[in-house]
């Protein structure tokens, strides 16, 4: 007798960043292992305060606020105030654990609140869990091309689908490219149409080209600010972040998470409060990332590769080679892919292809700055030994050894 078959609905895609284990292995076998620039994970510490609040809270046994402890939600409102010259009560604000975790969740919470409404508006180049919250939803994902200058080209958004969206999503400084947007203009664009922005800032205090932004600068109705301190604090393993903005969003989102059990730990909030209020240690992270960004954009520009600084964040946003895309239409693979397996080969240095960040993104790579000075020194020393021709030291020796981008 046969077992009746059962049907297989969502199946997870495999995680992008576990698809690079073979160049990892390849990285990884230089003496002194893998500079991984891959994935966007702090190396520095955290602000002792942090952690000295961590341990010392005394929350442990008690559930924690979902919405956040009025402490946490004071300080995050006062830290919108002094960074960004925002008044917002502590009422608009509330807590998540990590921002990731809300990406992923906002649209399936915003569609049992709209369920007439099945649509999530996102960039087309951008960090992914922008689509995979569309697809947890059940929603069409719109993709919202970049403008000439990077940012968002909501001109290109059919009425149709905006008259369908649940939300859009911007995030400025952009994952991946460090690209600007226009916050106030997008949220023009959103209030018109009725559509929630959802403004993804985690990297705003990153911002090169101009003070940090946030949306909640053009009034808090229709939209919401999403922060953590992940990247400004280096505690992307607490998991802990907040929106802010519009209350009725804010009371809605709080009260549906409340009900789903997600709360960040009271000692990370505590830890939070800590952080939030501690504008010091930022300043010195801020001249860590620059100092890393430079030397990174000189060892790969030397190398031969086209890397220009971005406009925030902390990622480089290289153009694939010639040579990389004229190797992989020989290979039958992007040359986004020969790229990575190369830097990996010839520096023991791990990146993104940037497919990883949308269709649009296929001719790039990510490379982030999050290694220690001296292990960034390595690969540039590596680099220089390299017998690879178009990275190493006879490419250099050369003066481009055919690295000019493909487009």
């Amino acid at each position: 007798m046969t077992e009746p078959q059962t049907e297989i609905g969502f199946s997870p895609p495999p995680y992008p960043y576990d698809r690079l284990s073979v160049a990892a292995q390849v990285a990884a076998a230089h003496p002194g292992g893998a500079v991984d620039l891959s994935v966007g994970t702090p190396c520095d510490p955290p602000p002792q305060g942090a952690l000295d609040a961590l341990a010392t809270s005394g929350t442990e046994r008690g559930y924690p606020a979902s919405i956040g402890s009025a402490a946490l939600r004071g300080a995050s409102a006062d830290w919108l105030r002094r960074r960004f010259g925002v008044s917002l009560d502590p009422s608009q604000v509330a807590a998540c654990v990590g921002t990731k975790e809300f990406v992923a969740s906002a649209a399936w919470f915003l569609r049992l609140r709209t369920p007439g409404r099945d649509t999530v508006l996102a960039p087309a180049l951008a960090y992914p869990t922008y689509a995979m919250g569309a697809r947890l939803a059940e929603c069409r994902l719109v993709e919202v091309p970049p403008a000439a200058d990077g940012s968002l080209d909501l001109s290109a958004v059919a009425e149709e689908d905006s008259e369908r969206a649940l939300c859009l999503w911007v995030n400025s400084p952009s994952n991946p490219t460090g690209a600007l947007t226009d916050l106030g203009a997008a949220a023009s664009w959103a209030r018109a149409r009725g559509v929630p922005l959802l403004s993804d800032e985690c990297y705003a205090e990153f911002t090169w080209e101009g003070p940090p932004s946030s949306v909640v600068q053009h009034g808090p109705d229709g939209v919401l600010a999403v922060h953590s301190l992940s990247k400004r604090s280096n505690l992307a393993g607490a998991r802990v972040g907040f929106y802010a903005g519009d209350a009725a969003l804010v009371e809605y989102l709080a009260e549906i998470r409340k009900h789903a059990g997600l709360m960040v730990p009271g000692p990370v909030q505590a830890a939070a409060v800590a952080a939030w209020t501690d504008d010091v240690h930022v300043a010195e992270q801020r001249e860590r990332y620059r100092r890393r960004l430079v030397a990174l954009a000189e060892i790969l520009g030397g190398a031969g590769l086209d890397v220009s600084l971005p406009a925030g964040g902390f990622y480089l946003w290289v153009p694939v080679p010639t040579w990389a895309d004229t190797m992989g239409m020989a290979e039958d693979r992007p040359g986004a892919w020969v790229l990575t397996t190369a830097l990996a080969a010839a520096a023991g240095m791990l990146v993104s292809p940037g497919e990883f960040y949308g269709r649009e993104a296929a001719g790039f790579v990510r490379v982030a700055a999050v290694q220690p000075d001296e292990r960034i020194e390595l690969v540039a020393t590596r680099l220089a030994s390299s017998d690879h021709p178009h990275l190493g030291r006879r490419a250099q020796a050369s003066g481009s050894g055919g690295n000019g981008p493909a487009r």
